[in-house]
């Protein structure tokens, strides 16, 4: 007898060995539908999982031959071959519920032998994959509408690791950039990032490994040196054990959005322009009266030294009001390239004073500043941001009809912000109508195009600041303003 290891109880032949147990156990335990037909292909054995797969009871089955159930043409020549000793692994197939559900089997089929090696019945193992079939069915379909989107999408998806390779990008890159895809493929996502974004994308990769998805406006180099603006949504990408794994980004190209956005800007800052011009030649006709007249009083005094230098010192004070009104109003009027550098706040907006000055003259406006602090350093666009100031200089100037004051306060805030504020002392405005403030081409003035603070508000956006409006009839207005300080 052979020898074996107890798993039934006592260690004694007879609960080592007891092959009806055994195979009771196997059968009933077993996660596959087994049965056994015998040479005359009736059932004579199926096991509680074939019952379940099938639907069919014992009672349905046993007795019966397998011809009379629904089984693929191909069994009968299966069973015939297995009666004379072959045997049949894992055939993938299409079975029939009782129900008369179609399933998807696996099955295998073996000959039975007696202890004396001969073949006494047949041995089929079935395994139900209806629903993993299922399942690889839909992730097929969904892979493949994955594809087709990626295929055919404007947008510019691409997935990359932790190490900025790139994993995958979509074909749209070819057409926007000039590259094929798979020239991207292993090389770093920094290739293909103009230097002076580079700083701002390690910043919000740092914000990426911490799980935090990202929104990130970048300029793109293609093939052929030309330079492509694209807004990217940036989203981590876990794994199984629930770690960041990847990067999935999806871009577009918004090159004609940033067009339309700098004509927007230039026609209010010509806007502006128009409205500012009438206060600058008031302005500058006042010391062109006096240069006139003290020229006229120096072809008189041509023998006295003293007087012609107290008329020539006037006549240059006036030249050099002229020249910084000039100066102001010209740095608004030309065309900046878009890039952030260094800047003194309070330059800025002494600077937005002097374009605004002959403008707060003639409606009779005082502008007070109020600076707690004047070492605060920006990062920024200083000709957007005074483009900005003045638009709010402007709106408190024309809400004063009968003149008034104009208050520009600077406070810092906790973490490196700072808040400029304007606040007049004009008509107010409702609050139902405040809400509707910013909508592009709204105004509530007779000859506003209504971009003003729409443009405003973008570029405090794009500063990473934050602006706020509080207004009440007859008291007044406060426009607050928060930026990043360095």
């Amino acid at each position: 007898m052979s020898k074996g290891f107890p798993i039934f109880g006592e260690e004694n032949e007879a609960s080592i060995y007891n092959p009806e147990e055994l195979i009771d156990l196997f059968l009933n335990n077993t996660a596959d539908g087994i049965c056994i037909v015998d040479m005359e292909g009736r059932f004579i054995r199926v096991n509680p999982m074939y019952t379940k797969i099938f639907g069919y009871t014992e009672e349905d089955v046993l007795g019966k031959k397998f011809t009379e159930f629904p089984n693929p043409d191909i069994v009968r020549d299966i069973v015939t071959a297995v009666w004379k000793g072959e045997s049949f692994h894992n055939i993938h197939t299409q079975r029939y519920h009782k129900n008369g559900k179609v399933l998807n089997i696996a099955v295998s089929y073996s000959p039975f032998r007696n202890i004396s090696g001969e073949i006494i019945a047949i041995i089929a193992v079935y395994r139900d994959l209806t629903h993993r079939v299922k399942m690889e069915r839909e992730l097929k379909k969904t892979r493949e509408l994955y594809q087709l989107i990626a295929e055919n999408t404007t947008d510019l998806i691409k997935v990359y690791n932790k190490n900025k390779e790139i994993i995958y990008v979509s074909p749209s890159y070819e057409k926007v950039l000039g590259i094929p895809a798979e020239e991207l493929i292993g090389r770093s996502i920094l290739d293909f990032i103009k230097e002076d974004d580079t700083k701002i994308f390690r910043g919000i990769f740092k914000n990426l490994c911490a799980g935090k998805p990202q929104i990130m406006q970048y300029k793109l180099e293609s093939a052929s040196g030309g330079v492509i603006h694209a807004e990217y949504n940036i989203t981590p990408v876990y794994n199984e054990k629930q770690e960041i794994d990847s990067f999935v980004s999806v871009g577009r190209n918004i090159s004609e959005r940033i067009k339309n956005d700098e004509a927007i800007r230039n026609l209010d800052r010509l806007s502006i322009i128009g409205q500012l011009a009438a206060g600058v030649a008031h302005e500058i006709r006042n010391p062109l009266t006096s240069l006139k007249g003290f020229s006229k009083l120096m072809r008189n005094t041509a023998d006295d030294k003293e007087k012609q230098d107290y008329y020539l010192s006037i006549i240059m004070n006036e030249l050099e009001r002229i020249d910084v009104i000039v100066n102001e109003f010209m740095s608004l009027a030309k065309p900046q390239a878009i890039q952030f550098e260094r800047a003194n706040l309070f330059s800025i907006i002494d600077s937005t004073v002097n374009i605004l000055h002959p403008q707060a003259l003639l409606h009779n406006v005082e502008i007070i500043n109020h600076f707690y602090t004047k070492d605060v350093e920006l990062l920024c666009n200083a000709n957007q941001l005074k483009q900005v100031f003045v638009n709010f200089l402007k709106n408190a100037i024309e809400s004063m009809p009968a003149g008034g004051q104009v208050h520009i306060q600077v406070e810092k805030l906790t973490g490196k912000r700072v808040q400029i504020s304007f606040k007049d002392e004009g008509i107010g405005i409702d609050s139902e109508l405040l809400q509707f403030l910013g909508t592009p081409f709204y105004t509530t003035k007779d000859k506003g195009i209504g971009l003003g603070l729409t443009i405003s508000n973008k570029i405090i956006q794009e500063h990473n600041g934050t602006m706020t409006i509080e207004s009440r009839p007859g008291k007044g207005t406060t426009v607050n303003v928060e930026l990043q300080y360095i």
